[in-house]
């Protein structure tokens, strides 16, 4: 069976669509439609099921790239390693979330990329978990922390850790409140406090307001910053209330700069999910800094 056939099958698979494979290898969209035609009369049987946006992978599609695509990848890892500098870095590509990569996983993982021979060299993509998951898809990453786990056979997710979610403020909407924190049927009183959120449909305050007080947040954004720690920094200059991640604002709350406003028997926690394509953890730099942050994530929650 030609390996370029089943390379351009493996990228079709990952990526979903013809024409994002076609553009990912380089080809034209014809050029990948008819190497797939070939490999489907080869093997006698259809791989993908046409549709209006994309394709989706038949059970045999399904089947050939869990036993195909590990192959090609350490086939892929091997070119680019090269064989001649036994000391060469090998590459490790992570991608996720902004604030959870930078403050707790780039600085584990940079315990690895010593000059012992044994290191690598450490890069790093941000996005949200479409975003990162489609690119470990599409083969631009090795490992992917996603905040949603996901479904079918083409990747293997485990549990990293979990997040606590703390509802904070700066001290003088603590005392323009009063008591705090807050007891739960004072849920009204938040309604006048303004909303630094990562965005305008307020992800992070609806989702502790419907974990915690059965209910929706009527306030609307006050200010909205596409990043947690621009949401931290703004909470703690006094802009408004902000629902945070309790180990990016730790320090913030020892500190004084920010108040707990409610203290739930049960606070809202979000799990991150270590993510890898399936097969592929036989790659030894891909299963090392796999296993080193599943070590270290069990200090981090």
């Amino acid at each position: 069976m030609d390996l370029a056939l089943l390379r351009t099958f493996v990228t079709v698979h990952r990526a979903g669509s013809f024409t994002r494979a076609a553009a990912l290898l380089g080809l034209s969209q014809p050029a990948v439609t008819s190497q797939i035609r070939t490999l489907e009369r080869q093997l006698g049987r259809p791989l993908f099921l046409r549709q209006a946006r994309g394709v989706t992978p038949t059970s045999v599609g399904d089947e050939l790239a869990h036993k195909a695509a590990p192959h090609l990848d350490a086939l892929v890892e091997i070119a680019e390693s090269g064989l001649d500098d036994e000391s060469s870095l090998r590459s490790l590509h992570l991608a996720g979330p902004p604030e959870f990569t930078t403050e707790r996983a780039l600085p584990a993982l940079t315990q690895l990329t010593g000059e012992d021979g044994q290191g690598f060299a450490l890069r790093a993509s941000f996005g949200n978990a479409e975003e990162v998951l489609e690119g470990l898809s599409a083969g631009h990453h090795d490992l992917a922390i996603s905040t949603a786990r996901p479904r079918g056979g083409l990747f293997t997710a485990s549990p990293l850790c979990d997040e606590e979610h703390v509802l904070v403020a700066a001290p003088r909407w603590a005392e323009q409140l009063g008591t705090v924190p807050l007891a739960h049927q004072d849920v009204q009183a938040l309604e006048s406090v303004p909303v630094v959120e990562v965005h305008e449909s307020l992800p992070f305050v609806s989702r502790y307001w419907a974990s915690v007080f059965d209910t929706q947040p009527t306030a609307s954004g006050a200010v909205i910053v596409p990043d947690l720690r621009a949401v931290l920094a703004c909470a703690a200059s006094g802009a408004g209330l902000a629902v945070l991640p309790r180990y990016l604002c730790t320090d913030a709350l020892k500190q004084g700069h920010l108040v707990t406003l409610h203290d739930p028997p049960v606070p809202p926690l979000r799990t991150y999910f270590l993510v890898v394509r399936t097969g592929t953890l036989a790659m030894p730099n891909i299963a090392r800094a796999h296993e080193w942050l599943l070590r270290a994530a069990a200090d981090w929650c």
